[in-house]
C-alpha cells in the first residue's frame, strides 16, 4: 500500500522552513534598523562587530566612566549605577529578554548613557557594534 502522507508532510515541513528562514535572518529588528542607517551614512558599510562593541563596553571616556563602570565587566551581570547605586538589570538579552525589544527605549539609553561615559552621542556604527557585542553573549 502506498503511503500518499509522506510528500505531503515533506512538503508541509519544506514551507515551514522556508518561512523560518528569513525570520531567522533578521535576529533584531532595532539592529536591523542601525544596519539600514549605517548603509545610508557609508557606502562602504558591511556589518557590525561585536570585538568593536566589546571594546566599546569597556572604554572610558573623559569622565573616567565606561558602560561596564555599571553594568560590570558582563553584561549577563545585574549592574549597579556609579552614582544612585540603584540596581540595573544585566543588559545581555540572553539573560534578560527584555533588553534591546524597545526601539525608543535603546535610543533613549543610547543617549544619555553615551553622553554619560563617552561625553557625546554614539554613533550609528557604534550603537551597531555595541548591540552586536551585547546581542552576542550567551
Amino acid at each position: 500500500m502506498t503511503n500518499f502522507r509522506q510528500p505531503t508532510t515533506l512538503l508541509a515541513s519544506l514551507a515551514a522552513l522556508t518561512i523560518a528562514l528569513p525570520l531567522a535572518a533578521s535576529a533584531n529588528p532595532i539592529l536591523d534598523s542601525y544596519k539600514a542607517q549605517a548603509k545610508t551614512e557609508n557606502a562602504a558599510f558591511k556589518d557590525f562587530s561585536a570585538e568593536a562593541g566589546k571594546k566599546l563596553y569597556t572604554t572610558q571616556g573623559p569622565n573616567q566612566v565606561s558602560c561596564a563602570s555599571c553594568h560590570t565587566d558582563s553584561p549577563k551581570n545585574v549592574g549597579k549605577h556609579a552614582k544612585t547605586n540603584k540596581a540595573i538589570d544585566p543588559l545581555a538579552p540572553s539573560v534578560n529578554a527584555q533588553r534591546f525589544t524597545d526601539a525608543a527605549k535603546v535610543e533613549k539609553w543610547f543617549k544619555r548613557n553615551c553622553n554619560d561615559a563617552l561625553a557625546r552621542a554614539c554613533t550609528t556604527q557604534e550603537k551597531g557594534d555595541f548591540m552586536a557585542y551585547v546581542l552576542a553573549v550567551k
